[in-house]
């Protein structure tokens, strides 16, 4: 008995990650303004800590949306082209 072959196939396509991307450019465009709203502040450190934080929690969730987007979206099928090598 011959093992089967198995060929890795993603058919992720941009429609799938599209509005991941968008809410990655909100995120980026609301701590942005949130930001400059607080530049003009008394202090300007607020305004920095607050851009950081927001892109540093929200990033992780992000990334875990995305990278199970991609497994999700890999498939393993029967190589039945190659078995008889």
């Amino acid at each position: 008995m011959t093992p089967t072959k198995y060929s890795i196939r993603c058919n992720l396509t941009f429609g799938d990650i599209y509005i991941q991307v968008l809410a990655w450019m909100a995120v980026i465009f609301v701590s942005l303004a949130g930001g400059l709203s607080l530049m003009g502040a008394s202090k300007p450190l607020f305004a920095l800590v607050g851009v950081g934080l927001i892109l540093v929690i929200s990033l992780p969730f992000l990334l875990f949306a995305f990278v199970t987007t991609l497994l999700n979206h890999i498939e393993l099928e029967p190589d039945i082209l190659n078995q008889g090598l």
